[in-house]
């Protein structure tokens, strides 16, 4: 059983791997495009909320049809949608047509795929592994992320250097095509108690309720939903500004921005190898804690150094990548272990959901804030904000009491192993 696990999970991160990768590579091509074609936060921040709201619009309802469908099919048939949309836009480039609007376009359909496809990715994981790796196993997934967002931008600001912005989009269909080999090898089983018929109207909107209600009756599950939530709203807006700091505060260029990218990449890859390598003994929860004021930290930090600190910011910004990595994990795992596997898909949509569209109210004031506050002045102030949600989330008793009982649990079955 072990070894079958093991290997299902060993094809899967490899289609993963190299989709991820061309994703990131192009990801990154495309915001190099835009910040040297314009130089503006308003359409940085604009092709932000392109690729994030239409997934945080549909996250919900295409969560009801995930616990419903063959999670298998759902992520094949979501990357074939993404690769059919990327390739119809790289034939608009490749014609000639230059214009944002195909930019947001195309981040707008990504995005509608995304919403089908990462939450049946996670919620899939349970189903193939023991509940004890489940914290090792995201910590794993950390370190593939973080692989790619090392190469990924490297790759990307080589391809854009070599070709235009039509030919690089083709790098995730490889990518994707890739990801969907590997899953045509795996059978991913469904929760026993999935719901199988047609789903009407009503019965969409029912479960949709139930998803919210599998939160909210845990008290601790309902406030670290909350906490993550107003982070989230602090992070989205610095991290459209980036790109600009480097370019306008440090006077950066293009090795600059990927370098920032591959440290980000760096610090995730520490994080995820200390969770893959070993496993803590602090709560899950203690961890997020202390991994947003760590993130808070090297934000707040980074917006106070002088033009001439670029390496300084370097060091924080993989600082900052060890802490969401730590971070996303440890959430990732939690989820998977506090909410039932056959409503996990509407859980993991619901939280993306309510997570962004407050950010994007955050994000279209991005060009005002970097007109008027100042790109340093930004990350000082939600940077701080961070920080201040972390120690306030020591305060919360419901909280900090999630999870223990199962994490001692699983001491105790250590210790007799």
């Amino acid at each position: 059983m072990e070894i079958s696990w093991k290997r299902k999970f060993l094809v899967i991160w490899t289609g993963q791997f190299i989709s991820l990768l061309s994703s990131s590579a192009v990801n990154f091509a495309v915001i190099i495009w835009l910040s040297i074609e314009t130089g503006s936060a308003e359409v940085l921040a604009y092709a932000a909320i392109a690729g994030l709201l239409p997934q945080a619009l549909i996250g919900p309802f295409a969560g009801v049809f995930i616990d419903r469908w063959d999670r298998k099919k759902t992520m094949i048939f979501a990357d074939g949608f993404i690769s059919i949309c990327t390739i119809a836009m790289s034939l608009l480039f490749y014609a000639g047509h230059f214009e944002l609007i195909y930019i947001y376009l195309l981040l707008g359909l990504r995005s509608a795929g995304s919403a089908f496809h990462m939450p049946a990715m996670q919620a899939s994981v349970p189903l193939l592994a023991p509940e004890s790796q489940l914290l090792r196993i995201a910590g794993i997934n950390q370190i593939i992320q973080s692989v790619s967002n090392i190469a990924g931008p490297a790759l990307g600001a080589f391809a854009i250097g070599l070709l235009d912005i039509g030919h690089v989009l083709l790098l995730d269909v490889v990518g994707a095509f890739i990801a969907i080999l590997s899953l045509l090898f795996i059978r991913i089983p469904n929760p026993a108690q999935q719901i199988l018929d047609k789903a009407s109207i009503e019965q969409v909107g029912r479960d949709i309720v139930i998803g919210v209600r599998a939160v909210t009756k845990n008290r601790g599950l309902s406030y670290l939903f909350l906490f993550s939530i107003l982070a989230t709203f602090c992070i989205m807006p610095v991290a459209v500004l980036f790109p600009l700091l480097t370019l306008q505060h440090f006077g950066g260029g293009k090795f600059e921005m990927s370098l920032i990218e591959v440290v980000w990449g760096i610090g995730m890859l520490v994080g995820g190898g200390l969770l893959g390598v070993f496993k803590p003994n602090a709560s899950k929860v203690i961890l997020i804690n202390y991994m947003h004021i760590l993130l808070g930290l090297s934000l707040a930090i980074s917006g106070m150094l002088p033009m001439n600190g670029f390496i300084f910011f370097a060091i924080l910004t993989a600082i900052g990548g060890v802490a969401a990595s730590i971070y996303n994990a440890s959430f990732t795992t939690i989820i998977q272990e506090e909410i039932d596997p056959a409503m996990m898909g509407r859980v993991f949509s619901m939280f993306y959901s309510i997570a962004i569209l407050p950010s994007v109210i955050g994000l279209l004031s991005t060009g005002f804030i970097a007109d008027y506050i100042g790109i340093g002045r930004t990350f000082f102030i939600l940077g701080g904000a961070i920080v201040l949600i972390g120690l306030i989330s020591f305060t919360v008793s419901p909280l900090m009491a999630l999870g223990r009982r199962k994490e001692r649990s699983e001491v105790e079955q250590d210790e007799i192993n």
